[in-house]
């Protein structure tokens, strides 16, 4: 179906055939979760669920874009680079923005197409998707000779200023550095970043979408974030090379723990721990050990329950079906919390199995149909060529 059918919108919208196509995949995270603004490492990878753009060059300022999949235009130019009232159309005309911000690179506009089946708010990451393929798509088509990362600070930015999201920068990041059969290990203290092998034949990776929206996502973010600032302040007292959690260990916790009030030696503790599982984690992978990387996936949603609390009951429920479950190796819930989906490496030959009694138990319990999706890791943006 994609890329065929934003090709052929192209084609019947502008009636000309695109100068180029790429693809833009959506994102998972292995493990590593709140650990991005502690300056800790996070184990993302690309996926095999993607968005896709069909663009052409203009002779004239416009911009022309339309999205597929909500069969809805936008129009704007090269000289009124505002937000527009279109939640969508901010994350391109965001990129738009700050590609064009310190290069004239960009002297005319553009017809583009975009659309693809990365499921909206499941936490896969569309727009970072979208951003990276818009900003890959300029960069081959006007020649701004950006590299992977700075197109990725340039993504980040474009959420800042355009969509109103103070996002990491792991989301866009994953999509355009993907690589398949690997995961990223992405320290993003200074944004080095290294391949660990993740080429397994006997596990698939599926997700469960919880149908809950991160409805408390914004508020609760925020104050966990000042929770682990105020974390650092404490510690700095006693440990002054302590700039961030990433720094922390546990002792140091311990150490503090009649100043930190219990709440905030929870969250820190999450942190640290869940920094030092990174770690082990890509030595089980270069082990080629699933059952010790999955067994660190459980640990990872234990703490995201118990110690920073930004699970729900919908998301537990999911992780608990699997624990007993000889053909799972591990599963936790993924993204910031409070809703989306949980993330499971199941045999391969017990998908099948495995979809069938997690979705018959979900719906029991919850009166709601299971969305669910099997993943592949592949590579990141990508022009597509005939």
């Amino acid at each position: 179906m994609y890329p065929e059918n934003i090709k052929q919108k192209f084609s019947e919208i502008f009636n000309q055939n695109p100068d180029i196509i790429v693809r833009a995949p959506g994102r998972i995270n292995l493990i590593g979760e709140h650990t991005d603004y502690n300056d800790g490492f996070v184990l993302p990878a690309a996926i095999d669920k993607a968005i896709y753009f069909a663009v052409s060059k203009r002779n004239d300022k416009a911009i022309k874009l339309f999205a597929f999949d909500l069969d809805d235009s936008y129009e704007f130019s090269l000289d009124n680079l505002t937000r527009s009232d279109k939640g969508w159309a901010n994350f391109l005309i965001g990129m738009v923005a700050e590609m064009t911000r310190n290069s004239d690179k960009l002297t005319n506009g553009f017809n583009a197409v975009f659309g693809g089946d990365v499921p909206l708010g499941a936490g896969l990451s569309s727009s970072a998707a979208v951003e990276s393929g818009i900003g890959f798509t300029l960069n081959q088509l006007y020649g701004f000779e950006l590299s992977g990362i700075n197109l990725a600070l340039t993504a980040q930015q474009a959420e800042h200023n355009f969509a109103g999201v103070k996002c990491g920068i792991m989301d866009m990041f994953a999509s355009i550095h993907g690589k398949t059969k690997s995961v990223i290990k992405l320290d993003c203290r200074d944004l080095s970043y290294e391949y660990f092998p993740f080429n397994t034949t006997e596990y698939t990776i599926v997700l469960c979408n919880s149908g809950v929206k991160h409805n408390l996502g914004d508020s609760e973010y925020n104050k966990r974030r000042a929770e682990c600032e105020e974390g650092i302040s404490i510690l700095q007292e006693a440990f002054p090379q302590v700039n961030s959690l990433r720094d922390a260990t546990i002792p140091m916790l311990r150490a503090q723990s009649d100043k930190l009030p219990q709440v905030v030696f929870n969250r820190c503790r999450y942190v640290v721990e869940e920094i030092n599982r990174v770690e082990l984690a890509c030595k089980d992978l270069l082990d080629d050990d699933f059952i010790a990387f999955g067994q660190k996936m459980y640990e990872t949603h234990e703490g995201l329950s118990d110690l920073y609390e930004v699970s729900c009951p919908e998301l537990d429920f999911l992780v608990e079906q699997t624990i007993n479950n000889e053909a799972v190796a591990g599963a936790r819930m993924m993204g910031g919390g409070f809703g989306g989906c949980t993330i499971n490496l199941v045999k391969k030959e017990s998908v099948h199995d495995f979809l069938a009694e997690i979705g018959k138990a979900y719906e029991t319990k919850f009166n709601q149909k299971l969305e669910s999706y099997k993943v592949a890791i592949t590579n990141g943006v990508e022009e597509i060529t005939e």
